[in-house]
C-alpha cells in the first residue's frame, strides 16, 4: 500500500504511506489512531517482487520465550525472541529507520523501522544499534546487536509489529516456529485490536492512560538445583554470568542444595 505522499529526511525525499506524513523520531506512536475504529478491511501487500522488496526474519533462529498478552499488571505488546548478546538483529522488511533511542525503564536501546508496506516494526533491548535515523534499510540487513538493556533480566529481542501506531500480535504475521512469513498479504481489520479493551483497562477493568507507551515486562525463569550442580555450570547452561545469578538471587548463600530454586532470568 503506497501513496504519493513524501517526507523530507535530511536531504532525501522519502515516499511513504499517507498516514505516515507524520514523521516523528522520538515517539513510537505519534498517530493517535484507534485501531478498533477501522471500518473497512485493508489489505497490505507485505512484499513486492517487482520492486524487489522481500521479507526476512529478525534473527537467525526465533524461539518465542514470551508472547503478546497481558502479564504482570500490563500488556506485553510484542513477542520476546531468545538470543545471545551480540547476535545480529535484522530488518524484516525494506524501510526507513524512524527511531533510534534509549529507554532506560523499558526497551533499553531500541530501533523502530517504517516499512513501505504500511507496517512499522520495533526491536528492543539491543546491546548496540547500528543504523542511524533516516537510513534506508533492506530486508535482512543487520540493524543492531541483541542484548539485555533496559527493563530486561536476560538477553532477548523484544519484537513488535504496528499499524498506524497500533500493536499487532506478531504471530499473526509470522510463523516463528516455521521461520517464515505467514502470507505475502495481511488484512487489517478492527478485530485485530479487540485486546485494547483489556490492555487499556489494565486487564481487570482498571483505568489506564491510552497515551502511555508500553514497556517490555521482564521474563522470569527458574532452575531447580540438582545434586552436583555448581553456580558456574548453571551460569554456562543459561548463557549468563555468575554475577548475574548472584544479583537475581540475593539470598544465595553457601553451597547449593538439591531442590533449591534459582532464578536465571
Amino acid at each position: 500500500m503506497e501513496m504519493s505522499d513524501e517526507v523530507l529526511i535530511d536531504t532525501s525525499w522519502v515516499r511513504v504511506a499517507g498516514y505516515y506524513s507524520i514523521w516523528d523520531t522520538h515517539n513510537i506512536n505519534p498517530y493517535r489512531v484507534d485501531g478498533r475504529r477501522i471500518r473497512d478491511t485493508l489489505v497490505l501487500h507485505l512484499t513486492d517482487d517487482e520492486r524487489q522488496r522481500f521479507a526476512k526474519m529478525p534473527l537467525a533462529t526465533t524461539p518465542i520465550t514470551s508472547g503478546f498478552t497481558f502479564r504482570w499488571g500490563r500488556w506485553h505488546f510484542g513477542v520476546d525472541l531468545d538470543l545471545n548478546t551480540g547476535d545480529s538483529v535484522r530488518a524484516v522488511f525494506d524501510g526507513v529507520m524512524r527511531i533510534s533511542k534509549w529507554d532506560g525503564g523499558g526497551y533499553g536501546n531500541y530501533l523502530l523501522v517504517r516499512h513501505y508496506n504500511g507496517l512499522e516494526t520495533l526491536y528492543g533491548h539491543l546491546s548496540k544499534p547500528l543504523v542511524p535515523v533516516g537510513t534506508f534499510v533492506k530486508a535482512g540487513q543487520v540493524i543492531g546487536l541483541g542484548g539485555s538493556t533496559g527493563r530486561s533480566t536476560g538477553s532477548h529481542l523484544h519484537f513488535e509489529v504496528r499499524y498506524e501506531g497500533n500493536p499487532i500480535n506478531p504471530t499473526y504475521v509470522y510463523s516463528f516456529p516455521e521461520y517464515k512469513l505467514k502470507s505475502e498479504t495481511f488484512r487489517i481489520t478492527s478485530s485485530l485490536f479487540n485486546y485494547y479493551n483489556r490492555a487499556l483497562g489494565g486487564g481487570r477493568g482498571r483505568s489506564r492512560s491510552r497515551s502511555r507507551e508500553p514497556a517490555a515486562a521482564r521474563q522470569v525463569a527458574l532452575h531447580r538445583v540438582r545434586s552436583g550442580d555448581t553456580l558456574s555450570e548453571i551460569a554456562d547452561r543459561y548463557g549468563v554470568r555468575v554475577s548475574t545469578l548472584q544479583k537475581l538471587n540475593p539470598k544465595l548463600r553457601g553451597k547449593l542444595q538439591p531442590g533449591q530454586k534459582l532464578r536465571v532470568k
